[in-house]
């Protein structure tokens, strides 16, 4: 790999620069991610090692949260059985960030189920498996009444993740999709009553054990426990179809004149045109740059704004960026598929403003080939 990369700049291929990108934005993602994978994890049984490669890069070393819940805080412990930690693990919340760990054994689950009980000395919980029968009618009009605010009129939850950037700087965390086919195969009928009668302290949810009765209580659960029949079963969330790592076009003008207008399409679409460089510009000694190979940085910063709320790890491929690279005589454009980079976060609504992204560099490409 090293020989791979130190090749001479001068002499690079198109094939070289695809690659390059391709495997630089793989592995930042991965990085993110926390997904460093390494052949020891398929036989790995201890709980501390396998919490620190899966869960901490979101939850936090400590279980402090991040973009994931904080699963140290206390009034979480309290009220959560191992048995809806286990069962998060394995589905997770198909397009709400927490992504499904099926290559995980049971016995590898139960060992980080283990060691997110070491975050606290709370005792865990046991439930029953019981259902709670309710007016489910009446279960509807109380959760308009006192649950849609934060979990959305549909139960579909809170905007955002669990950085601050994308939620209230008080809040922990940002209200759950009580739809979500993950949480609904997690939470017990048991479970989601403890937690409406005693919220969860130093989150946004309160308790209704002195607003409600408890009659009004079990319709609440029976409404949300109705959410089950209209999800079906667990799905893969991202693209519904395969997507390429890059965009590439072949482009109908010479490289100054594909820059040119590659410039003249990105203001005309209303983004800012933050610089134009060489591909290599600081990595190799100045003045040695391969003039043949071009990026062009533009952004519109309420898309950025817009993005970011929705996840900051769409971070990792923005600013926007289209590379004009010639080789053989032939002029390219290339660009960063942002549905290929969406799918890696389980994130349904990112996908949405990914696929936005995709149909922007792909109008900028076809202005700049007019």
């Amino acid at each position: 790999m090293k020989k791979y990369f130190n090749r001479d700049p001068a002499s690079n291929t198109l094939q070289y620069e695809m690659a390059r990108i391709i495997v630089l934005t793989f592995f930042a993602s991965l990085i993110v991610l926390g997904l460093v994978i390494d052949s020891v994890f398929a036989v790995n049984k201890n709980g501390d090692t396998l919490y620190q490669n899966h869960c901490s890069a979101c939850h936090g070393e400590r279980g402090s949260g991040g973009v994931g819940i904080p699963l140290a805080l206390k009034s979480f412990q309290d009220k959560v059985s191992n048995d809806y930690l286990f069962k998060t693990i394995r589905f997770g919340r198909p397009g709400r960030v927490m992504p499904a760990f099926d290559q995980l054994s049971d016995t590898q689950i139960n060992a980080i189920v283990k060691t997110i009980r070491k975050f606290s000395t709370s005792k865990a919980i046991k439930y029953s498996n019981k259902t709670i029968v309710g007016n489910i009618k009446l279960g509807k009009i109380l959760f308009k009444n006192n649950c849609a605010s934060c979990h959305g009129p549909n139960g579909s939850g809170g905007k955002g993740t669990g950085v601050t950037f994308s939620r209230p700087r008080n809040s922990a965390i940002v209200a759950p999709a009580l739809t979500n086919i993950g949480f609904l195969k997690s939470a017990s009928d048991q479970l989601i009553k403890q937690t409406t009668l005693f919220g969860r302290k130093g989150t946004p949810m309160p308790a209704f054990s002195k607003k409600l009765k408890i009659n009004e209580i079990d319709a609440l659960i029976a409404y949300i426990r109705s959410f089950e029949k209209y999800k079906g079963t667990i799905k893969k969330v991202g693209s519904k179809t395969a997507q390429d790592a890059i965009i590439k076009v072949k482009s109908n003008y010479s490289l100054k004149e594909t820059v040119k207008n590659i410039k003249r399409a990105v203001q005309g679409a209303n983004f800012k045109l933050i610089r134009v460089q060489y591909l290599n510009q600081g990595i190799v000694k100045k003045g040695t740059e391969n003039k043949k190979q071009v990026i062009i940085y533009f952004c519109n910063f309420l898309q950025l704004n817009t993005a970011l709320a929705i996840d900051p790890r769409v971070g990792l491929f923005l600013p926007c960026r289209l590379t004009v690279v010639e080789q053989a005589n032939k002029v390219y454009i290339i660009g960063i598929n942002p549905l290929r980079l969406s799918s890696l976060f389980n994130n349904e609504e990112l996908d949405n403003v990914c696929a936005e992204m995709r149909k922007t560099y792909l109008s900028i490409i076809e202005e700049a080939n007019l």
